[in-house]
């Protein structure tokens, strides 16, 4: 009784009180009919408060999200299913989900009544205008009676999960060389020098065939030596993402970061559409996500991955190997300082292919950086380096990067 005494508005409390002071004054003044007129006035909202606690308890709810996973500028479809089980007719049902404002504001509506068997449905959409995990929800009612004198609230559902996944844009062609974009995990030949000591030998073992005996080596080193002259390549690529906050300017949708995150997930699906294994990394060379090594791709993997990447608090990159594994690098970095493009191009051997994508942070609100002289030296080690900044669209920038560095088209699964 005290749970539903609870839910009294202030009339209903008001309402109660007249009518104890009723009741006291008949008995003072022995007057009968003004103690039944008081006893009506302390009953009624008792009795309203009791059945509207009695009709909440018989709400039920479900929500439905289509599609759960939504671009940034996408939209939507939030369905909530709304139904009582109880045998009390239920009315003046006031229904709120709890929506984040990145996503629009919290929606709410009025139910005038409620089919007890049926239900009723409601349907409201969804802008995500920042990627990231959002959640929807809880779900709640505020069931209140025709008089206003009672009001209960009830959760009638808890959270749904909506990823907001960064917007993708198709891009057309790769940078050619060194086998960018062929999409097959065979052998490449390995050389190193001229003529015939451009083989690569190693100790003999048991079982090597004897017609890969290098003799030459052999006989210099008076150990019997065998020829490699293929190895198993990794294939793929790696791109690295550079998400230190403070190598980007702007803030919210229109950051540097959010471009970065961007180009990221498109190079990547675009990389996938090829068959092209890919491995996404930090500017630190933490893993993001990786391909299989069976072979299959899953985009929704990297763009889940990039859905809920954070930037980071680091203020410098910290590259103590090499961040691609020997593989072809894509990095798209922020402003950063000679001294850690310097670490940076330490790892990468000269016979590997390595390509930037410089982000002019100026041109997004953040803070001078010497933009030409990471340029220069980038390009001085044999990068292949792109500046790209908020005015050029994405599919611009990776035309440009192409034709900078041996475009070639593509052919393959989707052409």
């Amino acid at each position: 009784m005290r749970g539903a005494l609870a839910g009294l508005t202030t009339r209903g409390r008001c309402l109660l009180a007249a009518g104890l002071a009723a009741a006291l004054c008949s008995l003072i003044l022995n007057e009968r009919d003004l103690l039944r007129v008081s006893v009506f006035i302390v009953a009624l909202p008792l009795l309203v408060c009791f059945l509207t606690a009695v009709a909440r308890v018989g709400l039920h709810a479900q929500r439905q999200i289509t599609p759960v996973r939504v671009p940034v500028g996408g939209r939507a479809e939030v369905s909530v299913h709304v139904h009582s089980t109880g045998r009390l007719p239920t009315g003046g049902l006031l229904v709120s989900d709890g929506v984040p404002y990145s996503l629009g504001g919290k929606p709410r509506f009025v139910i005038e009544h409620l089919p007890r068997h049926t239900g009723t449905r409601l349907r409201y959409a969804v802008s995500p205008m920042l990627r990231g995990i959002q959640q929807l929800g809880p779900l709640k009612a505020t069931v209140t009676d025709p008089f206003g004198l009672a009001e209960f609230e009830r959760e009638l559902a808890g959270t749904s999960r909506l990823v907001v996944v960064p917007r993708v844009v198709p891009l057309v062609g790769v940078p050619g060389g060194s086998g960018l974009g062929s999409g097959d995990d065979g052998s490449v030949r390995l050389a190193a020098g001229q003529g015939d000591d451009d083989a690569i030998v190693r100790p003999y073992r048991q079982g090597d065939d004897l017609r890969k005996v290098h003799w030459r080596s052999t006989a210099k080193r008076d150990e019997m030596m065998v020829r490699v002259e293929e190895r198993p390549w990794r294939g793929g690529t790696t791109i690295l993402l550079d998400h230190r906050a403070a190598a980007h300017g702007g803030t919210g949708a229109t950051s540097s970061l959010e471009w970065a995150v961007s180009f990221a997930a498109s190079i990547c699906l675009h990389l996938h559409r090829y068959g092209q294994r890919i491995r996404l990394v930090t500017e630190t060379g933490r893993l993001i996500v990786s391909d299989t090594g069976d072979g299959t791709h899953n985009d929704n993997a990297v763009l889940d991955a990039l859905a809920a990447l954070q930037p980071s608090p680091q203020h410098l990159m910290d590259c103590h190997t090499d961040p691609a594994h020997g593989q072809e690098l894509i990095a798209i970095l922020g402003s950063t300082t000679p001294d850690a493009l310097g670490q940076l191009i330490t790892q990468r051997g000269r016979g590997t292919r390595s390509l930037a994508v410089l982000l002019d942070t100026t041109a997004w609100g953040g803070e001078s950086t010497d933009l030409d002289g990471a340029r220069r030296l980038l390009t001085g080690t044999g990068w292949g380096v792109t500046v790209a900044d908020p005015t050029t669209p994405m599919p611009a920038t990776w035309a440009t990067l192409c034709r900078g560095h041996g475009s070639r088209p593509m052919t393959g699964v989707g052409q």
